[in-house]
């Protein structure tokens, strides 16, 4: 699968620019007020207590802020933060070695936490709760098991797939937060923000038009506000104007709705070829060239999300909206 200009997981080339654009605290955090709101509450009676946060869970689509928001807790709390991923952490003793070397207080960030190994899972579980490591040493009758004491320490996951956490470890997070698709105003406030980063000048209705088509997420704004930044310095004149980010963005093959190329060959495909459904996902599958599972869980989410596409026990369907869209006459 080639990369997307609109997905919401971060490209390669991206860590860098990211990093630099991350806010440090929850004032500058721009969008999901509900979950800014809990968490400080959270760290401000911590703070008071003079105790640990609670371990948080963070879950929701990719590019909408999670990381961001474990590097702010800990920076709120005064602490250092330590990260990781379920995927880098392969055997118990790889988790054992990063308990270890917490601090008192310490914020240990497991980015897509649902990846993790349940044999890992199980040495995670009293650390968790009572801050201690069960470790056995030996094998066969000589066997024995050691009981490590850890400092009190803040766990923050993040996931995409919240239902693929396993009952025991959801339950021993305290704090559980849903990040939420950004609204198209909190979206415009992000993109200013990273031009002013960018000491790049924008116009309002250049940020509106970029925050429309990036599918409520800040990862896609930022990305799309690099490239229309790109037009801007060789075709323009420094200045990303609505005019510029408009042609910019259709040369990038992202129209208004924050469509791609691959979703109008998706949706045209069924719609040409099928009358619109419905059809099964192995037949779209084979019409166009990409992976069911790829289909399933990289294209049609936002498809779904914006009432373009219902799934049905007969197979997809394209909505009116779709035919509304590309201005094309409803089949009867």
């Amino acid at each position: 699968m080639d990369e997307r200009i609109v997905t919401g997981d971060a490209l390669n080339e991206e860590a860098l620019v990211e990093y630099s654009l991350r806010p440090q605290t929850l004032q500058q955090y721009i969008g999901q007020d509900k979950v800014k709101s809990h968490l400080s509450v959270f760290i401000k009676a911590a703070k008071m207590r003079e105790e640990t946060l609670d371990h948080v869970l963070l879950y929701g689509p990719p590019g909408l802020g999670k990381t961001t928001l474990a590097a702010i807790i800990a920076n709120e709390m005064g602490v250092n933060l330590r990260t990781t991923s379920g995927p880098a952490i392969e055997r118990p003793g790889d988790l054992a070695a990063v308990l270890t070397s917490l601090e008192p207080g310490d914020v240990l960030f497991i980015d897509e936490i649902h990846r993790l190994h349940r044999s890992i899972e199980e040495v995670l579980y009293p650390a968790m709760e009572d801050f201690c490591l069960d470790i056995v040493i030996g094998k066969g009758p000589s066997a024995r098991s050691v009981r490590l004491d850890l400092p009190p320490f803040t766990l923050v996951g993040a996931t995409t797939r919240a239902g693929l956490l396993s009952a025991p470890l959801r339950d021993r997070f305290g704090v559980l937060s849903r990040l939420e698709y950004y609204k198209e105003e909190d979206l415009q406030n992000i993109i200013v923000r990273t031009a002013q980063i960018f000491d790049v000048e924008i116009d309002p209705r250049a940020a509106t038009e970029i925050a429309r088509r990036s599918r409520g997420t800040p990862r896609i704004a930022n990305r799309l506000l690099r490239r229309v930044r790109d037009f801007a310095q060789v075709e323009g004149e420094g200045v990303i104007t609505k005019e510029l980010a408009d042609t910019s963005l259709e040369l990038l093959q992202v129209d208004r709705l924050g469509l791609d190329n691959i979703d109008h060959k998706l949706l045209m495909g069924i719609i040409e070829k099928f009358r619109g459904g419905p059809v099964g996902l192995d037949t779209i599958s084979a019409t166009i060239g990409e992976e069911a599972h790829t289909i399933e869980d990289v294209y049609e989410p936002y498809l779904l999300q914006i009432g373009f596409l219902q799934r049905t026990p007969r197979g997809r369907i394209v909505t009116n909206l779709v035919y509304e869209h590309f201005g094309i006459e409803v089949n009867e």
